[in-house]
């Protein structure tokens, strides 16, 4: 009987333990956006990667700090104005933007002496200074970017931008990874590598781009890396991924519902252990 009631403890105090609310405060951008905003996606998207972490953990509870189309420098500069909490987990997510954007990836001196909000590696000294402010005890996982193919955003197809296979001012989307994994090394943070190891890459993250054959102007479906040299006029042309175009991405670069549950599952391994 003795014996009984010491397993029957230890089972409740186990229990008791794994039912800790924990809370997750994510930081990025139009990607992490969508997970509360899926009208924005065409209803293209069904769950976030948020959304599918917490199913996945019940035990969880997030707060979306995703801002639309932000970069790194965008959040460091109005780190004290966006209302950020203590919590016990905080996950970055950025860095697609300020390749897009031209920032400058500066070096890891700017980083480790802070240098200001010049340069990625300035940018993330600030935000993991704040966080820091808020919990120091807290968990921080950094989140790569994906790699992207050509971008056309499905509400205004003026608003499109080409793929990571090639460079934006001089600098590939790939050193800004490289300089998130090393600032995670750094700290001994995890860092979910979406760029290197998630299996999104470009050949998957549509299945096609619908375009006009330049020589005959009939539509026909272009599989990477085929639609590279293929011109796309967002004035005449229609919108180029079609719902059966859906890969890991619904438009070369948000995650589809295939590719949030790649990072959901990803951030599972990792936060399955807090």
């Amino acid at each position: 009987m003795k014996k009984l009631l010491v397993t029957t403890a230890l089972v409740c105090l186990i229990c008791s333990f794994s039912s800790k609310e924990i809370t997750w405060v994510a930081i990025g951008d139009s990607i992490t956006y969508l997970n509360d905003h899926k009208d924005e996606t065409g209803d293209r998207v069904t769950k976030g990667y948020m959304t599918r972490v917490v199913e996945k953990l019940g035990n969880i509870h997030y707060i979306n700090q995703g801002h639309n189309g932000w970069t790194s420098g965008g959040i460091a500069n109005d780190i004290e104005k966006l209302g950020l909490v203590k919590a016990d987990v905080y996950s970055v997510f950025l860095g697609t933007n300020d390749w897009w954007g031209g920032r400058p990836i500066g070096k890891f001196t700017d980083y480790k002496n802070n240098t200001g909000n010049s340069t990625l590696y300035g940018s993330y000294r600030i935000i993991i200074n704040k966080l820091r402010s808020l919990n120091n005890d807290a968990k921080i996982i950094l989140i790569t970017p994906m790699q992207r193919a050509d971008f056309v955003y499905i509400a205004d197809m003026k608003n499109n931008a080409y793929g990571s296979y090639k460079k934006k001012n001089q600098q590939s989307l790939a050193q800004f990874v490289d300089a998130i994994n090393t600032i995670g090394k750094y700290e001994h943070f995890e860092v979910v590598d979406l760029y290197n190891n998630s299996g999104m890459t470009l050949d998957k993250l549509v299945k096609y781009k619908r375009l006009k054959d330049p020589k005959t102007g009939a539509y026909k479906n272009y599989r990477y890396p085929a639609f590279l040299d293929v011109p796309f006029n967002p004035e005449t042309d229609d919108y180029p991924y079609p719902t059966d175009a859906i890969g890991m991405t619904y438009d070369g670069l948000h995650p589809s519902d295939k590719g949030n549950e790649i990072i959901a599952n990803m951030l599972v391994k990792i936060m399955k252990r807090y």
